[in-house]
């Protein structure tokens, strides 16, 4: 089929088809009926066919439209599992930001479902594409895309497989982020053809694992339905990561068993949502990655596969001369100031909640989505929207507060209820604990420990402002060491630079700014190796990182993995790499039995004594009737910290007293990260004795842990730190 599109928009439209009853505010394509509603948003269209891919061919049907930027109908005879897509009719205008071309079968935006894959070729390009991206295409393609692209396909959305949420408050919750396929792809115990799918997130092997851990909440990584970006396919490589996105409302069909993909689109989605049943059953929360920052359409030279030919100006921020406003580094960047885009977003956002059952959302990039072209703005209209929207109020809102714009760094800026990632406090405990002991190891100075005291006592400094008095607490930080993008835990304190070389970008690609230490020797060891002396060293430094995590203020995010010390070989940007490099590797030596041992004591520790995990920021006074301050600082010696200290790089020992007023214990962390063993005065506190419940010295958790009481002195190892609860009575 080919199209000349230079006159096509100009000829007379074929009478429309369906009628004018049908809901034209619902979007999509509904069973409703002896067939389908359909509504699509084309605000500059001159005519919109919705095309049903029946016994081999393509019918197509003529909208009605436009009607407010509308054109919609009724189709009878078509029922759930129809392939379909749209074709646009309007004015050729790239220098305009106009590119109808009826060549190109299109995405509609709130398909459930999709089948197929995007086929990379000069198909899926409106413009005459040769392998290059040309400043302004000009010359619109007659190539017909339909047999290189996915197709969105008619499902039923009536299935909720999912029974009621688990809701745990924030307080206890404990996130442990995970990409579908690389945390059970080499799983022990999974039948092969679970490995890698939703349906083996929900099997009783990788349900027991996050049980025993002690994790609450699964963040996944993009399950939104994705292509590789055209450089990458040409290169040989995918986006494994997913942060790529084809459709907002269809979960990605190859992350599905292939008896679901071979069911087709329905099978897939109700997969989904019987993963997400299975995990509540368990306890366990459901939180998606998402991606509404941008399309993979990308840039000015992308392929055309939805928004950018059903209303390009409507969906992206385009500049003076309509070329794109790149904010987020890929290409393109969705215009939030446009009324369809929020509500193509809520739309999204409230069908995986009422729908499908997820309990909340993490938002890449996030600080597009609050913009007003250039101005970020806590008060935009879709975080007013998405924060008091009455299904979307109550779910767990998360965000990555930053973006590649104009003062893109928004940290402790988005409103209530919402929470942050918090790269502050990342960056501050890396700090200490890697980048100024290897500093200090070399004779040299490090910083002062007085970012890492604001990190230990929840942040107010980021998160005690805002529209509500006092800040948002302490539990708005999402208190993290490592994530998806950087290096693993283990490869932390293995490497003093980044390896990429796999990803074929000559290592170019991925941060420098890692505070890393690889404790004098680059990368993994083993037990035979020369060097071998350093590995005691390295665990306790793992340790100490997820030992501060889990006893500092907010809520802790733990990148899967970190738990047995998974390696991806020194490479901080694996985000085209599916393949053993970023799945799990559940083979596990002894030291790494230990650790997970290690993490899920802290976990335990965590949720059963309230003054680990405090749910507003500390006055230094006593609350209520208690007679000890909620926090207290202390140095070596047992006295009170003063306050001249907490810029000395040289004093870094650190005491934190909490009080458990009124029903728990109170807890004592002490710090010491100097490279010298530490005599410790242990504080007074409210004069009862402490046991030491855990020690980052300890290769795993001691079964007769040691009491001790104010006043006497305890030894604290270089570069360690201990946790102490007052005894019970």
């Amino acid at each position: 089929m080919r199209f000349n599109v230079w006159v096509l928009y100009v000829e007379a439209a074929p009478r429309p088809v369906g009628s004018a009853a049908s809901d034209m505010h619902r979007m999509g394509v509904h069973v409703v009926g002896d067939g389908v509603d359909i509504a699509v948003v084309a605000s500059r269209a001159s005519r919109v066919d919705v095309c049903f891919f029946l016994e081999g061919r393509e019918v197509n049907h003529t909208l009605i439209g436009p009607m407010l930027g509308i054109f919609h109908g009724h189709v009878p005879g078509i029922r759930a599992g129809t392939q379909y897509g749209f074709r646009v009719w309007g004015r050729w205008n790239p220098q305009a930001g106009l590119r109808h071309n009826p060549a190109k079968l299109l995405i509609d935006p709130y398909a459930r479902g999709l089948e197929g894959a995007v086929t990379h070729g000069p198909e899926i390009y409106d413009y005459n594409w040769h392998g290059n991206a040309p400043g302004f295409p000009h010359t619109p393609s007659s190539l017909d895309s339909a047999t290189h692209m996915a197709r969105s396909v008619v499902v039923d959305s009536a299935f909720s497989a999912y029974s009621s949420r688990p809701r745990h408050p924030w307080d206890t919750t404990v996130v442990y982020e995970a990409h579908v396929r690389g945390l059970t792809k080499r799983l022990p115990g999974m039948p092969d053809r679970l490995r890698g799918t939703y349906a083996g997130l929900a099997h009783p092997f990788t349900i027991s694992h996050l049980q025993r851990l002690g994790v609450t909440a699964l963040e996944l990584l993009p399950i939104h339905a994705k292509m590789a970006e055209p450089a990458l396919t040409m290169r040989g490589r995918s986006n494994y990561w997913g942060y790529n996105t084809l459709a907002f409302f269809a979960p990605e069909p190859s992350y599905a068993t292939e008896e679901a993909q071979a069911g087709g689109a329905q099978a897939v989605l109700d997969e989904f949502k019987g993963m997400v049943h299975l995990l509540h059953e368990a306890g366990i929360e459901v939180i998606l990655d998402v991606v509404y920052n941008h399309t993979a359409e990308g840039g000015i030279g992308g392929p055309t596969l939805s928004l950018r030919g059903l209303d390009n100006p409507t969906y992206y921020l385009l500049g003076e001369d309509n070329s794109y406003l790149d904010y987020t580094g890929c290409g393109n960047t969705v215009d939030f100031r446009h009324t369809r885009a929020v509500q193509l977003t809520l739309d999204s956002l409230r069908y995986w909640v009422a729908d499908v059952g997820v309990d909340g959302f993490r938002f890449d990039l996030a600080v597009t989505l609050g913009r007003h072209q250039e101005h970020f703005t806590p008060y935009h209209a879709f975080l007013v929207a998405l924060t008091t929207d009455p299904i979307l109020r109550d779910t767990k809102l998360i965000t990555e507060p930053w973006d590649l714009g104009p003062y893109g760094w928004r940290t402790g800026q988005f409103p209530a209820p919402m929470a942050d990632w918090n790269d502050r406090f990342r960056n501050s405990v890396r700090t200490y604990w890697l980048s100024d002991a290897a500093a200090l190891s070399k004779g040299a100075v490090g910083q002062s420990p007085a970012d890492l005291g604001y990190r230990l006592a929840g942040s107010a400094d980021l998160f005690g402002h805002g529209e509500v008095p006092g800040g948002r607490s302490p539990l708005a930080s999402i208190n993290f060491v490592t994530a998806h993008d950087g290096f693993t835990a283990l490869d932390l304190v293995s490497y003093d630079r980044k390896h990429n070389e796999a990803n074929g970008e000559e290592n170019r690609d991925g941060t420098n700014d890692n505070h890393s230490w690889n404790h004098g020797s680059e990368g993994i060891l083993t037990n035979e190796d020369p060097n071998a002396i350093i590995l005691s060293l390295r665990r306790r430094s793992i340790r100490n990182l997820l030992g501060t995590l889990f006893v500092s203020a907010g809520t802790p995010m733990l990148l899967g993995g970190d738990e047995i010390g998974r390696t991806q070989s020194g490479n901080n940007n694996a985000y085209c790499q599916d393949n053993e490099l970023s799945w799990i590797d559940w083979n596990l030596a002894q030291w790494q039995e230990n650790l997970f041992t290690t993490v899920s004591h802290l976990i335990r520790l965590r949720r059963e004594n309230p003054s680990l995990r405090p749910t507003r920021f500390a006055s230094g006074r006593p609350i209520g009737e208690d007679s000890l301050a909620d926090l207290s600082w202390y140095g070596a010696d047992g006295a009170h910290k003063q306050p001249y200290t907490w810029h000395d790089p040289h004093q870094r020992v650190i005491q934190l007293l909490r009080s458990g007023y009124p029903d728990g214990r109170d807890s004592l962390v002490v710090i010491n990260g100097a490279l010298d063993t530490v005599m410790v005065t242990i504080p007074e506190g409210r004069g009862l004795n402490y046991v030491l419940v855990w020690d980052s010295e300890w290769e795993r958790p001691e079964p007769d842990p040691d009491t001790v009481a104010p006043g006497e002195v305890v030894t604290v190892e270089a570069l360690s730190m201990q946790v102490y609860l007052t005894k019970d009575s």
